[in-house]
């Protein structure tokens, strides 16, 4: 498949998925652009994606996707798990995201996978209807940080 199909085939994932809540879909220059940044990773099933960017030690969910058909049956969980194991195979200590407040379904995946949360980013997503949603940033800790140098070892 070529940068432009997967591109498209991308975007029609993230218009599906988020079309409900109301959030600008990306589109398929968007997404080719990103499928030729150094740093970008994606993991694509064929009913959802995830999309990370890997820098130093840290990386960023920068969205995540999948069909409205196709929810409730682990494939948002199994897409996060199996990039978490790749970001952290790489080097990545932290993983990052920013996730809309109301969006209930993906606060609870976050939170079953250890998220927490480290901010907040006030009226960060615009919906369809005008209204503006704050956005929480979450972050996970991939290793247990290590004891100091003056700690007793356990």
């Amino acid at each position: 498949m070529s940068i432009l199909e997967t591109a498209e085939t991308l975007a029609n994932l993230h218009r599906a998925a988020f079309a409900e809540v109301g959030e600008r879909p990306w589109t398929t220059p968007e997404f080719a652009s990103l499928l030729t940044t150094p740093g970008i990773r994606f993991g694509l099933r064929e009913q959802g994606f995830v999309a990370v960017r890997v820098a130093a030690d840290e990386a960023e969910i920068l969205t995540l996707a999948v069909d409205p058909g196709a929810r409730r049956q682990g494939l948002a969980r199994a897409l996060v798990e199996q990039a978490l194991a790749e970001v952290a195979g790489a080097g990545a200590v932290r993983v990052l995201l920013e996730v809309a407040v109301d969006n209930t379904a993906a606060r609870g995946l976050y939170d079953s996978l250890g998220f927490v949360e480290a901010g907040r980013r006030a009226r960060y997503y615009g919906r369809a209807d005008g209204r503006r949603v704050d956005a929480l940033v979450l972050a996970l800790d991939l290793v247990p940080p290590t004891a100091s140098a003056g700690s007793p070892a356990a």
